[in-house]
């Protein structure tokens, strides 16, 4: 199933990891991992906010997924998310 996870990152715990060098290796780590289909980051209401699409398998996968991230101070969340044509076949789905 195609996840949103959504790490934000608590300002003062990502200034540290910035500075030791831990923000380049838990994103290299992470993306690695994963292999989103598109990763995205921006400050997103005044915090670093990382943004990844990619494919879960199952939900046993949350555990290591997220657990990166809270090591790191993060607030994380994975969301099911549907590209244009996943939300075309539901629709079309509908009609029948």
């Amino acid at each position: 199933m195609r996840m949103l996870l959504t790490a934000r990152m608590e300002t003062e715990a990502a200034n540290r990891a910035v500075n030791d060098g831990t923000m380049t290796k838990i994103i290299n780590e992470v993306v690695e991992h994963l292999k989103p289909e598109a990763a995205y980051f921006a400050p997103v209401d005044g915090v670093r906010t990382c943004m990844l699409v990619f494919d879960m398998q199952e939900s046993a996968q949350m555990p290591p997924i997220s657990e990166r991230f809270f090591q790191a101070g993060a607030k994380v969340s994975l969301q099911p998310v549907m590209n244009l044509d996943d939300l075309r076949t539901g629709l079309s789905n509908l009609a029948r």
